[in-house]
């Protein structure tokens, strides 16, 4: 599943090449993602000039020149590539966008669990989930005290807490285990037995992980938007087995509800 520096990558890369340009075709392959009639997103997208790009949470949000909004939910298996006519789609591309500059943006996604809709502007909040989200987690506006305070909101087992989009926007599965594993918490230890001193590092590590891994993601896809997850500088998420890169122990790694939690049961008491 892209997460925020997948996104944030995705994102950027886009910005330094599409901003200004027109679409001046759309082809619906595969109509299952796109949540408007086939016609009507055809019809609407069609002449139509993108603007600056922006993300909240796991979404990307592509504002167009009518006002109305463009805003894909890429979930676990959606894709964009930007590409020459002539290159070879992937499978399972489910629309294409034919830019002015000649080149295409396409979206794929291999298990259709993407959603992508179009929206007046005003109208973002009736896009399903959107309006139930809390802060995305790299707003400025969310302070130590106001992450405390909504963290206080919750109960149950802190890594769920951090997925869960209504906390906060944005953290997924394969970096909530990276969080936690910096800021040395169990994912299983219950929300209520986090201390104020752990919050604090809690709120830390969020913001430091991220820094740490956006430019590692960015500097991957700066010539290609062609690829799928990289999650090979994570440290202990999927590593189960290795040694922790802290103190040598084993990483544990362990699957429920179909989430895989990677962890060091000697840095994570």
């Amino acid at each position: 599943m892209p997460e925020v520096p997948d996104l944030e990558a995705i994102r950027t890369f886009l910005n330094q090449r599409v901003v200004g340009e027109s679409v001046e075709r759309v082809d619906v392959l595969i109509p299952v993602v796109v949540r408007v009639a086939r016609e009507e997103f055809v019809r609407l997208l069609t002449g139509d000039t993108f603007g600056e790009i922006h993300r909240y949470g796991k979404f990307l949000i592509f504002p167009l020149a009518s006002g109305r909004l463009l805003v894909v939910n890429p979930m676990l298996t959606g894709r964009f590539t930007y590409a020459e006519p002539k290159t070879k789609k992937h499978a399972r591309t489910c629309f294409v966008l034919g830019l002015s500059t000649g080149n295409e943006l396409r979206y794929a996604d291999q298990r259709f669990m993407g959603r992508v809709y179009l929206v007046e502007g005003e109208q973002l909040n009736s896009v399903p989930q959107f309006a139930d989200m809390g802060p995305d987690v790299l707003d400025p506006a969310l302070t130590e005290d106001v992450f405390k305070e909504r963290l206080r909101k919750h109960t149950g087992m802190i890594k769920n807490i951090l997925v869960n989009a209504k906390f906060v926007a944005g953290i997924g599965n394969a970096y909530s285990d990276e969080i936690l594993w910096e800021a040395r918490i169990h994912p299983y230890r219950k929300r209520t037995l986090v201390t104020d001193e752990e919050q604090t590092a809690l709120y830390n590590a969020v913001h430091s992980v991220f820094a740490w891994a956006g430019p590692i993601v960015a500097e991957k896809m700066n010539e290609s938007l062609d690829y799928s997850e990289w999650r090979d500088h994570l440290r202990v998420h999927r590593r189960g087995g290795q040694p922790c890169p802290r103190c040598g122990a084993n990483i544990s790694e362990i699957t429920a509800g179909q989430r895989i939690t990677s962890f060091c049961r000697h840095c994570q008491p």
